[in-house]
């Protein structure tokens, strides 16, 4: 199959992006990423970015972007920034306790990403749920991962974050595995037990059995480094992370 791209979640590098944006994709660019990830835009209007990727031969792999912007009258708005700026995957990072206070609350959140799902779906996009570690938790022997992803319709994104997993407590090669096809855009996160700033490929993730999983069942079509952690500046931790997906090969 075709190479599978690396793109950067931005939020990796946010200071460094709210003080030069411009400057800092160019470094993004340089170091050898295929596309970004955004969370935020930094006062930028979709063209403004689209121009400044352009200029750079970067893609636009994702977004991270609040559920009320997906709801409601404004989706239409949300919609029109996006197709300007390139980008198909609207993924939510985060939710409030409303939406994930128990299993029920799950259920009631995947009908309302179904229901995204299928306004957006018109326009050629997906939406889809980040994970962080609350969701593998297991209540009444199912996780809340597990009730999100089997109440949502296979259009809507399972944005596995491997670091969060592991730190939670659960396997991402597992659940890549037990939900394939879901796993479209993947954020690459080294999880370590006993040090908390390890960088991709330092750490105890089966990075091999991963790509595996992604190139084969998985129907993904970006890898996303994400990097919230630092034993070095932010951009020189970003920058050692592709180098070590390089070197396996990536």
């Amino acid at each position: 199959m075709a190479r599978i791209p690396i793109a950067l979640q931005l939020y990796s590098v946010r200071e460094a992006c709210a003080e030069d944006l411009p400057g800092t994709l160019k470094a993004v660019a340089d170091m050898g990423y295929d596309g970004v990830d955004f969370a935020g835009y930094y006062d930028y209007s979709a063209q403004e970015l689209r121009s400044m990727l352009d200029d750079l031969g970067l893609e636009v792999a994702g977004t991270h972007i609040r559920i009320d912007t997906l709801l409601g009258q404004q989706l239409e708005a949300t919609v029109a920034f996006e197709q300007q700026l390139g980008n198909k995957f609207l993924i939510v990072p985060g939710l409030s306790e409303e939406y994930r206070s128990s299993h029920d609350a799950w259920r009631r959140t995947a009908d309302v990403f179904n229901e995204i799902s299928q306004r957006l779906e018109p326009f050629g996009m997906y939406t889809g749920y980040h994970n962080h570690f609350i969701e593998f938790e297991e209540v009444d022997g199912e996780t809340a991962w597990d009730v999100f992803a089997k109440n949502t319709d296979p259009r809507v994104v399972l944005q596995m974050d491997t670091g969060n997993c592991m730190h939670g407590g659960g396997d991402p090669l597992a659940f890549i595995e037990k939900y394939p096809g879901r796993s479209l855009t993947v954020h690459l996160k080294e999880w370590s037990k006993g040090y908390d700033k390890a960088l991709i490929g330092e750490g105890d993730t089966d990075w091999p059995r991963l790509f595996e999983l992604c190139e084969t069942i998985g129907d993904t079509e970006w890898y996303i480094v994400e990097q919230e952690s630092y034993a070095h500046p932010p951009l020189e931790c970003v920058k050692r992370c592709i180098d070590n997906l390089r070197a396996m090969g990536k």
